[in-house]
């Protein structure tokens, strides 16, 4: 029997898919069919699968094609494929011709046309093209960045931006619509990317859900318990997709961490401690200061992201403590906030005024993971354990800081209008509140 592998995504099976599938089948007697996973996926630099891995696996077992379906999750796996389930030919499209010549001292490579006119990646740029807005503050040049991963990211198209007191002369060259005014912008765009003044998120954000846009604003989105209750009715209202921006939240290893701490991996939790500083933006103390984007708003919503998803919401006892810059005290240049559970504690340090190590310990009964600074771009993480010959090491590619995951989230709930949550709505509302606790004190 003359067995055949062949690997792909298979995102939203297409005519192109299926005749390149028979074409592999009349090769030899047995087709096995390799599924890559989401996170090898995103490994590889493909961000904007639109279908969940088990609905792509189920698409292509449909067909019938297939004799057998087996997952692709690591680099190298085809060598052990190969081996381990005696192939005799390996195949794929002709657009790969010569990049897995390699794989000929295995078994016989076969590069086979592919149907033209046809492909996934057209498929979702037709099917998830959305104008999206940007809404930036003079101290924020974060704006760059989004606006040149958004060019990486399917279905996403600039509509213009919209940043209040900079005039945004690298982004001149570009040929990017700047607008003078927000209102002008709502008119241009079906979604926005939100990063104005803090205490201007809820009035952007509710303006543009008003208007019937899709919102993707940094954390925190409001100021206040009673805003951001206000905002997530309003979108539910209007069916409308409202999301919390904190990259971290969507970077392949970060999610990694959190599912196994929650298996158990390393026992139960008892402490989760996060840091993060930063001195780079603190030239000019007086811009700064004007934007509003102290400490607590500027890093707390990350430090916060862990603590909550780890330990929930329901701690017996919060203290925070800051240093301030102006005698109104709404400036803090350093906060520390230590919150007491039931069976754990946790402790977060924040500051744009104060540098130290930014790392993430997270410590159980059994082990504890260590994510080195800096943490919130998590790349890679270690399990260590009382013997280290158990240690474990975990490595994941984060790409543009984990923006453009952030924004293929994003353009995924809006073409499916599924409220895709990364950080879930309790999360972001108990981020809220440390910060109302932190402008009514």
């Amino acid at each position: 029997m003359k067995k055949v592998i062949t690997y792909g995504t298979y995102d939203l099976l297409h005519f192109g898919h299926i005749r390149l599938l028979e074409r592999a089948k009349a090769l030899g007697d047995y087709l096995v069919v390799g599924v890559t996973s989401d996170g090898f996926d995103k490994i590889r630099g493909k961000i904007n699968v639109q279908q969940s891995l088990m609905e792509r696996i189920e698409a292509v077992k449909a067909t019938g094609i297939a004799d057998e379906i087996i997952v692709e999750e690591y680099e190298g796996q085809k060598i052990d494929d190969i081996r381990r389930l005696g192939i005799d030919i390996f195949t794929v499209g002709s657009d790969w011709v010569g990049y897995f010549d390699y794989l000929k001292e295995y078994c016989e490579v076969v590069y086979l046309d592919r149907t033209k006119g046809i492909s996934s990646t057209e498929i979702r740029q037709k099917d998830r093209n959305v104008r999206l807005g940007f809404v930036g503050g003079s101290a924020h040049n974060i704006l760059n960045k989004y606006y040149m991963e958004s060019l990486v990211v399917n279905g996403a198209e600039v509509a213009g931006i919209y940043n209040m007191g900079q005039s945004l002369e690298t982004l001149k060259d570009k040929k990017v619509q700047l607008f003078e005014s927000y209102d002008t912008l709502l008119d241009h765009c079906d979604a926005l990317y939100i990063v104005s003044k803090p205490e201007l998120h809820y009035e952007h954000v509710k303006k543009a859900l008003l208007a019937g846009k899709h919102v993707l604003c940094e954390a925190p989105m409001a100021l206040h318990v009673e805003e951001i209750e206000e905002l997530e009715k309003l979108a539910g209202e209007k069916q409308l997709i409202l999301m919390d921006a904190i990259k971290t939240a969507y970077a392949t290893a970060y999610n990694r961490l959190l599912l196994i701490v929650k298996s158990g991996r390393i026992g139960d939790i008892v402490s989760v401690d996060a840091t993060c500083t930063s001195l780079s933006n603190f030239e000019d103390k007086e811009k700064y200061v004007s934007e509003n984007w102290n400490s607590i708003c500027a890093w707390g919503p990350t430090a916060l992201l862990p603590v909550f998803q780890l330990l929930g919401t329901k701690y017996q006892k919060m203290h925070m403590k800051s240093l301030y810059l102006d005698q109104h005290k709404k400036f803090d240049s350093f906060t520390r906030m230590s919150f007491d559970y039931p069976t754990a504690v946790a402790n977060i340090k924040v500051g744009v005024g104060a540098k130290s190590e930014g790392e993430l310990v997270v410590s159980g009964t059994k082990g504890y993971i260590y994510v080195p600074a800096p943490w919130w771009k998590t790349d890679y993480f270690e399990i260590r354990y009382e013997d280290q010959e158990k240690n474990k090491r975990y490595f994941y590619q984060l790409d543009g800081e984990g923006i453009r995951y952030e924004l293929s989230a994003f353009i995924k709930a809006i073409s499916s209008r599924t409220q895709n949550r990364f950080v879930d709505f309790n999360v972001s509302k108990e981020i809220v509140k440390m910060m109302d606790y932190f402008y009514r004190q």
